[in-house]
């Protein structure tokens, strides 16, 4: 996501540009990628000139966002997590508000971070102040 908002966002990147820029197992991306456009965060073009962009402005994504979208519940226990379970030992737990406190720490801090953000840090991190 983040290579994709660092690019012009009218243009279409192919995926195996992003796997060798990031590193990346063309096939890992592939799966993720698919998860992306289901959830219509990315768009995708086949054909010449086809890859993929961002379906929205790089603001408009939290990182929370998009882990949960590829990760599903980043709750630290199943318990907390958006399909729980039900757990009979909720009421006398001595540990679920610690993991209940962590729970919404990590949705807080995460869903305050925005892609804009880290593409932003990613430009200045690769290319500094250089200019021709």
């Amino acid at each position: 996501m983040i290579e994709l908002a660092k690019h012009d966002p009218d243009k279409y990147i192919p995926l195996k540009d992003i796997a060798e820029t990031q590193n990346i197992s063309g096939k890992y991306l592939e799966s993720i990628i698919k998860l992306l456009v289901k959830g219509n965060m990315v768009i995708g073009l086949r054909g010449k000139g086809g890859g993929y962009k961002l379906a929205h402005e790089p603001e408009s994504y939290t990182v929370l966002s998009i882990l949960e979208l590829a990760e599903g519940s980043l709750a630290p226990v199943a318990c907390l997590s958006t399909d729980k379970m039900e757990c009979e030992r909720a009421e006398s737990c001595p540990t679920l508000p610690m993991w209940s406190r962590l729970n919404d720490i990590i949705t807080e801090y995460l869903g305050s971070v925005y892609l804009s953000d880290l593409a932003s840090q990613a430009k200045d991190a690769c290319c500094g102040d250089y200019v021709i």
